[in-house]
């Protein structure tokens, strides 16, 4: 008995070491100059966000999302309930050594280029100058920017300014990471870059936010999700169970002839089956733009593709003809 219960108090202990964010009954409500609401920004919320995972805020613009991040970094305080961050009250400045941050809108300077803003921030955590020179130089060749690293940051576009806003998140070599929308800007390439990116700080160990109302961004690499609209959470869980459809069975099958299709279709007819359909499988947008692109890229004189659309589709000539590479 006392072994037993011995076992669930360390278990506990643990569940609670492994526990990084924690919302209790978290709530922010914007009041104007007389102290009258203006804007529940934030309904209570309750959440545990857990050490290693990448856990996606979803939602529509004014969801709560960036709010949300805000209680928990102590940038602004609660109108009731609290945030933990590592234990510790979210208002509690001594944890922000063991945050980076990413906000929506990059705030850096822009005279700075990119090894002299990496320095910069790395002096503020107190880094002697061997080791910000390291962790610069490797978090510039991280996010693609080694050919660029001695431009001013006025020159860059958005998505190189989202790539030095990353790498400056990442100088202290933080134990949670909070990146709020950090594919705004990026074209198809610099998304999967850093989609990768973020995958690989879990591999580090690092516990990930991403908070983004991009629905592959978050599909793609979230572990658990929480679906926010109108500041109220309407959906929590993992991503695989969210999208999963009960009820519906996939089969999946290579080199199938046509000819087949009416033999299993009356044999899953007699086991009930219901609005059978026979088709091929999609690939998505990002994954074509990115074949086109990498194709081209070893074929550079590769003519472009033309797909008929419906059966009856007729083509202009040879030039509009469909080929097979």
């Amino acid at each position: 008995m006392h072994a037993g219960t011995s076992e669930k108090k360390d278990s506990h202990a643990s569940n609670l070491r492994d526990v990084v964010v924690e919302a209790r009954n978290l709530s922010k409500t914007y009041r104007d100059f007389w102290g009258r609401s203006k804007k529940v920004a934030l309904k209570p919320l309750d959440l545990e966000i857990r050490r290693g995972e990448i856990f996606g805020l979803l939602g529509p613009n004014g969801s709560g999302k960036t709010t949300t991040l805000k209680l928990l970094l102590g940038l602004i305080f609660p109108t009731s309930g609290e945030a933990l961050v590592f234990g510790r009250d979210a208002t509690d400045v001594s944890k922000n050594e063991r945050i980076g941050y990413l906000p929506e809108e990059s705030y850096l300077y822009k005279f700075l280029d990119a090894e002299e803003t990496l320095d910069f921030y790395g002096r503020l955590f107190g880094l002697p100058p061997q080791e910000r020179k390291r962790r610069g130089d490797a978090l510039i060749k991280m996010v693609g920017l080694d050919r660029d690293k001695k431009r001013q940051l006025k020159e860059y576009s958005k998505g190189m300014t989202r790539r030095i806003g990353v790498a400056q998140a990442l100088i202290n070599d933080p134990e949670l990471v909070l990146l709020d929308e950090p594919t705004s800007g990026l074209d198809p390439i610099g998304t999967r870059e850093m989609k990768d990116l973020i995958i690989d700080l879990k591999q580090r160990g690092k516990t990930v936010i991403l908070c983004s109302h991009l629905l592959a961004d978050v599909e793609d690499v979230c572990d658990r999700i929480a679906v926010l609209h109108q500041g109220e959470l309407k959906e929590l869980g993992r991503v695989a169970d969210l999208l999963r459809v009960t009820g519906v069975t996939q089969i999946r099958v290579n080199g199938l002839p046509t000819q087949a299709h009416d033999e299993i279709r009356a044999l899953l007819t007699r086991y009930g089956g219901e609005d059978i359909e026979f088709g091929n499988p999609t690939t998505t947008l990002e994954e074509l733009f990115l074949e086109v692109v990498r194709d081209t890229e070893a074929r550079p004189g590769r003519r472009a593709r033309s797909i008929a659309v419906g059966a009856g589709s007729q083509t202009n000539g040879p030039a509009d003809a469909p080929r097979h590479d």
